[in-house]
């Protein structure tokens, strides 16, 4: 076995103190400069050169000295040992990297639990197992399991479409006696990591294509129609703590911007109202509005909702303050997202006389026209690399639909297919996979590492697998994985999905060996010295890419 190869350092305490003596004979004393009992021991060559010059003066009374602490005569404080890096080693045999990782897993985490499990998919024996079959929190290596059976049931060219359609005819003059429809599909890409042109911009695409359809009015109503997935926008598990954060917005089959809407302030005249704006613009939220501008550039602004319907903004803002955004988290997303269609259709030119409501769509429907998403590859490639949440559970739901879309988008619907596609397709045990939502932020997700290895060895043997594999992250190269395991074996080479809460770290993926055999991991740590845990992986990620069995 290679030894583990560690680093350390040497202390300087002796110079230091010889430094900051030479120091004092020479300067003014700083506070910071030396120890109390440096300080100390020069003072008296101080006095004792004083009283050379001085012969006249009488020579003090002897007073019995003090004792010094330990800590004074050793001249410095007592400092916290220095604990080596860990470093990645080079083992050659598979003994070797057995006993290798079984040591970088036992030489940092002061507590929680391990669950490990390498497989050599070239060879298809098993190189290292700990806590293989434990059930354990997931966190975001359960996007591993979304993108699975998103891609075997929808596969990689598969796309969602959000669409508009008319209940009643289209006259000669371009009104639709009747009422607009918007369907979503539950596309999680209109937003501006697809669509260029800010948050508004893919209901404005949309409904200048309405309007190249010859639409000018409605006399009906615009119906918002979010009926493909479940109502329920937050999954089971998911922390109140979590409500209101952005990475936590709830998903809807209409979901605009990831349901996230900005407020934008502002300022007016010194003494008069601010001005507030939302983006994208929305008849689906009211403003409440008591900004006051002051002189100056300072700005003090508190903006939250209230209810689902309502932005509540308040505070001051300078005079010179320029325009100031915040972000919110959107509480009905099928309402935001009918209401910022209406007003992109206004924008065109395109009046509707009723109401916005939330509602279906008709059987007889006529489709008007149609927004595309992207690929489905560049959607689950989006969702790995950038650990996006609401990505996770619109293509959960999405998966759960199928390419047919007979069945409801449900996160019940969804993990009955997840199960059914482990035991039949995968191979894995009946309970190895608890799922509860498709992202892993719910705290009632289980796995165990077998079963994560047992899915990567799957992709990778797929119609799909090459789609798989290019949506991890890289590391030392692109995304969460960027600045890990740099000028290591692994960078460039080992690509897998990250998992990160306060209580979870978790790496699994696919590295090459030095001898270029392919092989599949997974790494789970559950417990509070999660900083560690990643240590402990970013030291086995470069060992496995390091290894050859030569």
């Amino acid at each position: 076995m290679t030894p583990l190869r560690l680093t350390s350092s040497v202390g300087r305490g002796s110079l230091a103190l010889i430094a900051g003596v030479l120091l004092l004979i020479t300067a003014p004393v700083t506070a910071n400069a030396v120890s109390p009992s440096t300080v100390a021991a020069s003072s008296r060559l101080v006095v004792q050169a004083r009283a050379t010059r001085q012969p006249k003066r009488p020579a003090p009374k002897k007073k019995t000295p003090a004792k010094r602490s330990t800590r004074s005569a050793r001249g410095a404080r007592a400092r916290a040992p220095i604990v080596p890096v860990l470093r990645f080693t080079t083992p050659r045999g598979d003994a070797a990297l057995t006993s290798d990782l079984t040591t970088l897993l036992s030489s940092r985490t002061r507590n929680g639990e391990w669950g490990a499990m390498v497989v050599s998919i070239t060879r298809g024996d098993t190189l290292f197992a700990h806590g293989a079959d434990s059930k354990m929190v997931p966190a975001s290596t359960m996007k591993l399991f979304t993108s699975a059976i998103a891609f075997e049931k929808l596969g990689p060219e598969h796309s969602f479409s959000t669409d508009v359609l008319r209940d009643g005819p289209l006259e000669a003059n371009g009104v639709v006696r009747g009422n607009l429809v918007l369907r979503g599909d539950g596309d999680p890409s209109m937003s501006p990591r697809f669509v260029r042109g800010g948050p508004e911009a893919s209901m404005t695409m949309l409904a200048r294509f309405v309007a190249g359809a010859g639409i000018k009015r409605v006399t009906g109503d615009l119906v918002a129609d979010a009926s493909a997935l479940e109502t329920r926008g937050i999954p089971e598990g998911w922390l109140t703590r979590y409500a209101g954060a952005g990475y936590a917005a709830p998903f809807s089959a209409l979901t605009l911007n990831e349901n996230i809407v900005i407020v934008g302030v502002t300022a007016g005249g010194v003494g008069g109202a601010g001005k507030v704006f939302l983006e994208p613009a929305t008849s689906g939220l009211t403003i409440t509005n008591t900004v006051r501008t002051v002189a100056g550039s300072r700005t003090r602004i508190s903006a939250h909702r209230v209810g689902n319907d309502r932005v509540m903004v308040s505070g001051t803002i300078g005079a010179r303050a320029g325009t100031v955004r915040y972000q919110l988290v959107v509480g009905d997303p099928a309402t935001f997202t009918g209401g910022a269609f209406r007003a992109a259709l206004e924008a065109q030119g395109i009046t509707v006389d009723g109401a916005m409501r939330v509602g279906r769509t008709p059987e007889y429907a006529t489709l008007v026209t149609s927004l595309p998403s992207p690929s489905l590859a560049r959607l689950v490639s989006t969702m790995n690399r950038e650990s996006i949440n609401i990505f996770a559970e619109l293509l959960f739901r999405g998966a759960a639909r199928g390419a047919d879309k007979q069945t409801l988008g449900s996160a019940e619907n969804a993990s009955a297919t997840l199960r059914e596609f482990m035991v039949r397709e995968v191979g894995a045990a009946p309970d190895a996979v608890t799922a509860t939502d498709g992202s892993g932020l719910s705290v009632l997700d289980r796995v165990t590492p077998r079963a994560l290895v047992q899915l990567l060895a799957h992709a990778h043997r797929s119609p799909w697998g090459s789609a798989f594999h290019a949506s991890l992250p890289v590391a030392g190269e692109s995304e969460l994985l960027r600045n890990r395991m740099r000028a290591t074996p692994a960078q460039g080479n080992l690509h897998a999905k990250t998992g990160t809460t306060n209580e979870v770290i978790g790496l699994s993926g696919y590295v090459t060996a030095e001898n270029g055999e392919i092989l599949a991991f997974a790494f789970l740590y559950n417990g509070k010295d999660r900083w560690h845990a990643r240590e402990t992986i970013d030291a086995m990620g470069p060992t496995m890419a390091a290894f050859s069995r030569e």
